[in-house]
């Protein structure tokens, strides 16, 4: 009987309604306000919460740069992007403008809220018109010597056209008055501050003043700085002499980041790609952020100017710009930082060890940042040293300024080793970084492949081959993260080393297709995008679903960074509603909507946000018992099915499989500290303890108890 209600819910429930999906622009603004939020936890060490307001300013200019260019775009052409809430492009651009507002207004009001608490840390961000004469009087010497020479002020008027303003830079505007005889006229010109070329927050020399020593934390030194723009905008006599300066407004323009790259006749990808990079210094406009004291008749006209509507003018009490607040972050000053730990490093990677007879008959697993990057590192340093290592293949999507997997790849050509590097060169904002590291590898004789126009490689992937004996043995290392040692130790990834004969066949297969051409090839263990991943993973939930009408004890769990692909929304929701109970921890963006009554009322969404981006992907099924764990590179995002080369694999060794399920997925999926709760209106609540329950922060635990998931070596 319960089983023909559940059948005939089904059927009287459609489950590709539009209110059943929460936009996927929406739902990143609302990742954006989790963000924001742990700006204000009170929890946090001060300059960590500094990062999230830079993080969150950061993730700002890039939502308008990619997302809301991207939906003006489809305006202006008509050729829209088909979403499963199907809101078209204006009403989600109305939707993002409310959001917007609110948003941007917290972010000022949190940066006034911690400016005392760094003051009183000895860190003081001043106006210049508050500093005492002494520091003003080293200020401006400072300006005039080392500021003044670069800068170059540009009038716009009827014999001036309008300058051209780089994406993302701070500028000022300048109204100055001119006064010959009895005639006067006020004129306006453009000043771009050089950020490039001085810090954003200059430090004022050290004079003394009246401060009081009790006025600042003993044993701390006190540091006072002040803008650029401010002390800029407080020096402008000198660059209009004999003039009025009547007033200076500081504004900032967002600039279209889409790049395209075509390939056209003979030219290569790297070319187009290194020609497109120009569009994004020049793309149109889609934001103009003005000083709050600017006036409407000056704001009306850069809005004019760059072809701007009012609702992509926004007035900004504070700081703009506030990725800058990297420059304070950096600071030395560890008591205001998290505390360091020392990442876990298996005693089967020891220095004296040799690595390849240690991973022939075992698989392991590495979680970063909470283990060290290092193994691998000295995995491929030994592949390029090892006189038995044939060839290394690899693929790089984003890559550190210093890379240390580059130097092993150079090293490994340079001792005759056959060296492939598939490039991915539309890696967003790494292209020109990717075009440089590519060239430096051809130049060392590496075998370098950038991929096909329109098809991304995001998957994460090295194959060592190596003769032992009579036979060529494959070392396979496959991850969720970039080859890159900065990101390791910030980025949460899962890493795994094995020599599995089928997945190392696969990836040989795949690394063929990669530098040779796309075809149709059957894979045995890997699932791969755009071929049969989709198909595969929607497969295994109908699996589940199977599995649980006849017995009963059907369950999924996923974590990952995005969950918008409507097949495998509409799959879940399908799950749901034959009692399959599914956990989900998705990150950032979420188009599946929760709790719906009828629908997904056995579906859970949490999402962390904390010290580390979480970034692994964990796709677990129960199956019965007989229990299955995906890993790999991609999200369940239409773009990774479709539009990317992406891999997920089984962990078939069975003490790594538990150690997933038990000791990492089932920390982040019981987080009650760092964890958000998605609700069915698309909002989402921090999670409530229980009476009697422990706070339990994940990636606390996961920090603590680092190194768990290698106790079986």
């Amino acid at each position: 009987m319960e089983q023909q209600m559940n059948i005939s819910t089904e059927e009287s429930i459609p489950l590709d309604d539009p209110g059943n999906f929460i936009n996927s622009e929406l739902s990143w603004l609302k990742f954006n306000r989790r963000v924001l939020e742990e700006a204000m936890d009170e929890r946090q060490p001060l300059l960590e919460r500094v990062k999230f307001l830079a993080i969150c300013g950061s993730n700002i200019d890039e939502f308008f740069m990619v997302r809301v260019s991207s939906l003006r775009r489809q305006l202006a052409t008509g050729r829209v992007k088909a979403h499963p809430d199907r809101m078209s492009p204006s009403e989600q651009l109305e939707a993002i403008h409310k959001e917007l507002i609110p948003l941007i207004a917290d972010h000022e009001r949190y940066w006034y809220e911690l400016l005392p608490k760094l003051r009183s840390e000895g860190l003081h961000i001043n106006r210049y018109s508050d500093l005492e004469e002494k520091q003003k009087v080293a200020l401006r010497r400072l300006f005039e010597y080392e500021i003044f020479p670069t800068l170059t002020p540009l009038a716009f008027d009827a014999a001036h056209p309008f300058p051209f303003i780089s994406n993302l830079t701070i500028n000022i505007a300048v109204v100055v008055r001119v006064t010959q005889g009895n005639f006067e006229k006020q004129m306006l010109a453009r000043i771009k501050v050089p950020a490039g070329l001085f810090s954003r927050f200059i430090a004022t020399p050290e004079v003394e003043t009246s401060e009081h020593p009790e006025n600042s934390t003993a044993s701390k030194k006190t540091i006072h700085f002040v803008l650029l723009e401010d002390l800029i905008g407080a020096n402008l006599d000198m660059l209009f002499p004999g003039m009025e300066v009547v007033a200076s407004y500081p504004f900032r323009i967002t600039r279209d980041a889409e790049i395209k790259a075509h390939l056209n006749g003979a030219d290569d990808l790297a070319t187009q790609v290194k020609e497109s990079l120009e569009f994004r210094r020049t793309g149109p406009p889609v934001r103009l952020e003005v000083d709050a004291s600017m006036p409407d008749h000056i704001r009306h006209m850069l809005a004019n100017k760059l072809g701007l509507p009012s609702y992509l003018v926004s007035e900004i009490e504070g700081i703009m710009g506030t990725a800058d607040l990297w420059e304070l972050i950096r600071l030395d000053r560890p008591d205001l930082k998290d505390s360091r730990f020392l990442p876990s490093n298996p005693s089967l990677f020891d220095n004296e060890k040799k690595i390849f007879p240690a991973l022939r008959n075992r698989d392991v697993l590495f979680y970063y940042p909470y283990d060290s990057f290092l193994p691998y590192i000295k995995f491929l340093h030994q592949a390029a040293q090892d006189p038995d290592v044939l060839a290394i293949k690899i693929t790089l999507y984003r890559i550190d300024a210093n890379s240390p997997v580059i130097d092993a790849l150079i090293e490994a050509r340079r001792n005759g080793k056959q060296v492939a590097a598939v490039v991915e060169l539309t890696a967003r904002f790494d292209e020109e970084n990717n075009i440089g590291w590519g060239h430096e590898l051809e130049r060392a004789g590496v075998h370098v492949a950038y991929g096909s126009p329109g098809l991304k490689v995001h998957a994460k992937l090295c194959l060592v081959v190596r003769r032992e004996g009579k036979e060529i043995i494959r070392y396979a290392y496959l991850s969720s993260g970039n080859f890159n040692a900065v990101t390791t130790r910030i980025y949460g990834d899962l890493g795994y080393f094995t020599c599995n004969p089928q997945i190392c066949a696969d990836m040989s297969h795949l690394f063929n297709a990669l530098t040779g051409y796309y075809g149709k090839q059957k894979y045995h263990k890997l699932l791969v995008a755009p071929y049969d991943l989709r198909r595969e993973f929607l497969g295994r939930i109908e699996r589940e679903i199977e599995r649980h009408r006849e017995h009963g004890d059907g369950y999924m769990a996923f974590k990952n960074n995005g969950l918008t692909d409507m097949e495998i929304i509409l799959a879940l929701y399908r799950a749901s509603q034959a009692g399959v109970k599914i956990d989900l921890n998705v990150r950032a963006l979420c188009a599946l909507r929760p709790g719906i009554p009828g629908i997904s009322e056995n579906i859970t969404v949490t999402s962390i946000v904390g010290r580390f981006l979480e970034h692994a992907r964990i796709y677990y099924f129960r199956n019965g018992g007989d229990e299955e764990v995906l890993l790999g590179s991609a999200d369940l995002r239409t773009r990774n099915c479709d539009e990317r080369v992406e891999i997920l694999f089984p962990v078939e060794n069975p003490h790594i499989k538990s150690a997933i399920i038990k000791d990492i997925l089932n920390a982040h999926l019981k987080d009650n500290v760092k964890a958000r709760r998605l609700l069915s209106d698309g909002t989402y609540e921090r999670v409530v303890l229980f009476p009697g329950e422990k706070e339990l922060n994940s990636q606390e635990w996961l920090i603590e108890n680092r190194g768990l998931w290698h106790g079986y070596f």
